[in-house]
């Protein structure tokens, strides 16, 4: 009688696929894209979270502390060398109008007696960024948003311009608002429907059953092209996905853009940043029509 209650006590087999499958490209990418549901991951999430340990804010995973004693290692890199930080979790909101128009409703946020401005010449030419603190609208010196930075993309022969604006993501939501009520843009323009998670749970459990009956573990499409999923980043850390992100005002013509986790941001800081953003960049040749 114990033989056999042992036998039926038995647990079943585990389904856990071994390391081996587990690293397949095709598995991790789908197991990456299943842990970031909640929490969004940087592009450089991967070499962080090897190195430091991580914290979830602001709907982000970023990373803290590193695991070890690098603090002399980052000191040396910024005074003698050169140290790049991610800042990619901060938010960048884009404002595409006329000129005219957008430093007419900005300067109802912003004032020249805390410094820079909107309109300030070298920083309206596209050269130089900027910084200021914004403010609800015809509301200075009270009611304070928080400090943002700027950049105005370089002038063209069309009178239309682009603004790109930043600001940490715990104040974005407050600063969008804010935003669209002066410029009046209350219809979405474009929304994001993004496929449903449970497309990856799908394929993984397709992929199961093809390795169970034999069969390849390449997936083909219709066309015949090996299918390999890529990583999807749905929305941001401080947006619902079914939401839109980008708004246009018929009464202004102005369009604000959410371009959060779509321009990345990264920060070099010592003596040979430049020589390495020369090493690094490029230039594209100039084709002229």
């Amino acid at each position: 009688n114990q033989a056999e209650k042992a036998v039926h006590q038995k647990k079943e087999q585990s389904k856990t696929k071994c390391r081996k499958a587990r690293r397949r490209h095709i598995n991790l990418v789908a197991e990456f894209n299943r842990r970031q549901r909640k929490n969004i991951w940087l592009e450089t999430h991967i070499w962080h979270a090897k190195r430091f340990h991580m914290i979830k804010n602001w709907g982000y995973c970023l990373a803290d502390k590193p695991t070890e004693k690098s603090y002399r290692a980052c000191y040396r890199a910024m005074t003698k060398h050169c140290l790049l930080q991610d800042l990619s979790y901060y938010c960048c909101l884009e404002l595409k109008g006329k000129e005219n128009e957008l430093l007419k409703q900005l300067a109802r946020v912003c004032s020249p007696d805390t410094g820079l401005t909107f309109g300030t010449e070298f920083c309206l030419s596209g050269r130089f960024q900027g910084s200021l603190d914004l403010y609800r609208a015809d509301r200075y010196p009270e009611n304070l948003l928080g400090p943002v930075t700027f950049i105005w993309k370089p002038r063209d022969v069309s009178e239309n311009r682009q603004l790109w604006i930043w600001m940490h993501p715990a104040l974005k939501q407050d600063i969008l608002s804010e935003l669209k009520a002066i410029f009046q843009c209350s219809e979405p323009e474009e929304i994001c429907i993004p496929e449903p998670c449970t497309t990856l749970i799908q394929e993984e459990k397709r992929t199961d059953a093809d390795v169970s009956l034999g069969k390849k573990r390449k997936k083909e499409d219709k066309e015949g092209e090996k299918a390999v999923p890529v990583k999807k980043i749905i929305g941001d850390g401080t947006r619902d996905p079914l939401q839109p992100y980008s708004w246009a005002s018929p009464a202004t013509g102005i369009v604000i853009s959410d371009q959060t986790m779509e321009i990345l941001r990264y920060r070099l800081i010592g003596p040979l940043s430049h020589s390495v953003l020369v090493e690094t960049l490029k230039a594209a040749a100039l084709q002229t029509v």
